[in-house]
């Protein structure tokens, strides 16, 4: 597979596999916002992910993923995970490009597809305080189920050292 086509979730789950870390996933019908992903809650427990592409004013690239209903001051952010300057939500085209995913299917798990590391991860305090994380597996039919500290494990196996803050209030 060339380097710059997008990981799928088989290639996802091959590569959480070959870590060794335990992960349940369940398909369900397209998702593309958390309102209308609300009715699988009560089947799939943990944390329940919010997803934020977003850039400073020199073109750094974060991705925060947050609780689902955790509110996030996009004024005040960048000064809590080192921006520079307000930051604004990053263009469709650089989420395909660094992440390999459409908007709707923003997840933590597309640092996968950040080979380049142009993406800094921010995982808030709040949500990693959560036994069970749950995120899409780079599509949006499904979700899969992973361990908070596993979720860090397999962000560093991919290159990244994801900062866990507290960016909610």
């Amino acid at each position: 597979m060339p380097e710059n086509t997008p990981k799928t979730k088989e290639d996802l789950f091959a590569f959480l596999d070959g870590l060794g870390i335990a992960h349940k996933t369940v398909d369900h019908a397209p998702v593309f916002t958390v309102a209308e992903s609300v009715a699988l809650r009560d089947e799939i427990p943990g944390g329940h992910t919010k997803n934020l592409f977003i850039k400073d004013k020199k073109d750094r690239y974060f991705l925060l993923t947050v609780e689902e209903n955790a509110e996030v001051d996009l004024k005040q952010v960048h000064t809590i995970i080192g921006g520079s300057g307000r930051v604004s939500f990053g263009r469709a085209e650089k989420l395909m490009e660094y992440l390999g995913v459409i908007p709707g299917a923003v997840t933590a798990f597309g640092a996968i597809n950040d080979t380049a590391g142009n993406v800094t991860f921010v995982l808030d305090a709040d949500l990693m305080a959560e036994e069970i994380v749950n995120c899409h597996p780079l599509a949006n039919d499904a979700t899969t189920s992973i361990a908070s500290g596993d979720l860090v494990r397999f962000m560093e196996a991919t290159g990244h050292k994801p900062l866990v803050l507290k960016v909610t209030s």
